[in-house]
């Protein structure tokens, strides 16, 4: 575990306590946009998480989906960049599920370097650095380091897509890869941690993948196992694009099964 990673996982579970605070008791639940809900645990999570990413990490631009866009307007010239997720899931913590993640990412350069996901009502987390392989916490805090995504045929493989936004086009997605299995889970954060964990093999989302802070953590997991992270037309995702959301979708798995689940979305997205 670098330093880095300690830190960002510090961070993440004392966010994940002011989380657990407000899941342990009735909330109320507000809404941004149409299927979109938030609520205090996001803001208070989001506030914590700012503050001390700041204390720890001062001048880094932080992006995090709950800070209003004029505290990060500057951070595409900065060449590193935390992205940050307070709740990703939050539709599962409203549904007291227990399926969600607070997700923090580095990018540096281009791509992201650093991820750290932890779930507050599993009480476990996930963390990769490229270069230095990923691992998980357990509950009793046992840490178990992650193997390398491993390579199989598309019809034995696992898919990952949307619980609550099956589409026409993910629909039509699946018939065409004519996986093994399809399963179905709501937090980004744990798409990204199954297929860490080995528990799947492909995440997909081929039209709408929500924003960059719902990518940068898990991108950054899934490379350091040897997998790769792309958008939905197996373009490398512009973290230093005017705009922050992933609307070309996103693909993440290991190498051959990526190439031949973007070859035959390929036919699709023409």
């Amino acid at each position: 575990m670098t330093p880095l990673i300690s830190e960002l996982l510090l961070i993440a579970r004392e966010a994940g306590r002011e989380i657990m605070e407000v899941y342990e008791r009735p909330f109320s639940v507000d809404f941004k946009g149409p299927d979109d809900p938030v609520t205090e645990a996001d803001h208070r999570a989001n506030e914590l998480i700012c503050r001390r990413l700041r204390e720890v990490f001062p001048g880094v631009p932080i992006v995090a989906e709950e800070s209003p866009p004029s505290q990060w307007e500057s951070y595409r010239e900065s060449e590193r960049v935390f992205f940050v997720d307070p709740v990703d899931g939050t539709r599962e913590f409203v549904a007291k599920n227990g399926n969600f993640v607070v997700m923090i990412g580095l990018l540096e350069g281009d791509r992201p370097t650093h991820g750290v996901m932890y779930a507050p009502a599993q009480n476990k987390a996930w963390a990769g650095a490229l270069g230095r392989g990923a691992f998980r916490t357990e509950p009793d805090g046992t840490q178990i380091e992650l193997a390398p995504l491993v390579e199989r045929p598309l019809q034995q493989a696992r898919v990952l897509s949307s619980k609550s936004r099956r589409t026409p086009l993910i629909a039509a997605a699946i018939k065409a890869l004519r996986p093994q299995q399809v399963l179905s889970v709501g937090s980004a954060g744990l798409k990204g941690a199954a297929v860490a964990d080995g528990e799947a093999d492909i995440y997909l989302a081929p039209e709408f993948a929500g924003s960059r802070w719902d990518s940068c953590a898990p991108e950054a997991i899934i490379r350091s196992l040897g997998g790769l992270f792309t958008d939905a037309r197996g373009d490398a995702i512009n973290y230093r694009a005017a705009g922050v959301e992933n609307s070309s979708g996103a693909v993440a798995a290991s190498p051959a099964l990526h190439a031949e689940v973007i070859r035959r979305l390929s036919e699709l997205l023409r």
